[in-house]
């Protein structure tokens, strides 16, 4: 039997958006030191990272996602960081995929998934996306800035399809003068295999990354270049709000997706609530601040004042950054994309 919800009537904000997705950090560590996410620059050897106790609990974590659930979400992603590395990531699996309704995925970088795709698939998970930024294995560790080898990346998407976590979705980040030169080679190594593709434009998430806009390489470019080879046609989106516009093959050999945040805003559909590591609910990826749960969770709120703490911060969300993006919102200080999970 279903659990009774708390609230039963539709949470939409100021512009009648739905929460649907709920995407939760679980850790602010990586392994990576991505260029376009946790510059080394910025994220060196004496970069403090949160305490231990400063993380949200397991238990903490699944008490907000059955509240969020109970007013519309459907799907939670654990992110990080890179959520491999918190320890012991199965049992919070375990408990997540026990709340009715609720579908559970995971973005990894794939350094660790090789060995941990099976007990995450027994824990329950549903979907798995891996970050992929080239085939090249120079540009890879280029990319990562951590010396790490593309090879291995590839095993862990081998051992996760498997395992039956399929289709598995490959996420790149396509960045101007650093690895445009992938996206034909990566096309051309995921036809046909039954995986999704999706190339992202260059995003100004954080303040850490420089990001400039003649980085960027617009999604329509990307189309057309693999199209070039690989004759594409456009397909309806799966559900209404879905952030990825889909392409298939003519062929029949699978399709990519684009993600074009920066030239084509989709914040009008936009559902997404996102929860930090250490507690704070964001209500957009660009966002500067975040609001504290954690103090509630830890002075003995009950779930009826926690319930009635989100139903007022999404009632109130007005969020549209990426549509208004000027100079002056680009210059602000954001959160990074290592804290809050992409």
């Amino acid at each position: 039997m279903k659990e009774q919800k708390i609230c039963n009537s539709p949470l939409l904000d100021t512009r009648a958006r739905p929460v649907r997705d709920l995407r939760i950090s679980i850790t602010d560590r990586c392994n990576f030191r991505c260029v376009y996410c946790m510059p080394r620059t910025a994220f060196g050897a004496d970069h403090q990272f949160l305490a231990r106790d400063d993380l949200l609990s397991f238990e903490e974590i699944t008490r907000l996602t059955k509240l969020f659930a109970d007013r519309g979400v459907l799907k939670v992603r654990l992110t990080g960081g890179e959520p491999l590395l918190r320890r012991d990531v199965e049992r919070l699996i375990e408990l997540l995929a026990n709340i009715p309704s609720v579908e559970v995925a995971l973005t990894t970088n794939g350094s660790l998934l090789a060995k941990r795709a099976k007990s995450l698939r027994d824990a329950g998970l549903s979907r798995i996306t891996v970050s992929l930024d080239a085939l090249d294995d120079v540009v890879f560790r280029r990319m990562n800035d951590a010396d790490f080898p593309v090879a291995r990346v590839l095993e862990g998407i081998d051992a996760a399809a498997s395992v039956g976590l399929t289709p598995i979705k490959i996420n790149t980040v396509v960045k101007r003068g650093t690895n445009e030169n992938e996206m034909l080679p990566l096309a051309r190594h995921f036809r046909g295999s039954g995986h999704i593709l999706r190339f992202i434009e260059y995003m100004d998430v954080g303040s850490s990354n420089q990001w400039n806009m003649k980085e960027v390489i617009p999604s329509s470019e990307v189309v057309r270049r693999i199209s070039a080879e690989f004759p594409l046609e456009p397909v309806d989106p799966n559900y209404t709000g879905e952030v990825a516009e889909r392409w298939r093959y003519r062929d029949g050999a699978g399709e990519i997706g684009v993600i074009s945040s920066v030239t084509q805003a989709f914040c009008a559909t936009c559902s997404r609530a996102r929860l930090s590591t250490e507690g704070k609910i964001y209500t957009c990826l660009f966002a500067n601040q975040g609001h504290d749960l954690r103090a509630l969770l830890r002075t003995g709120r009950s779930d009826e004042e926690l319930a009635a703490a989100l139903d007022n911060l999404w009632r109130q969300r007005t969020d549209r950054y990426s549509e208004i993006r000027n100079a002056e919102l680009s210059a602000a200080k954001k959160i990074e994309m290592s804290y809050i999970g992409g």
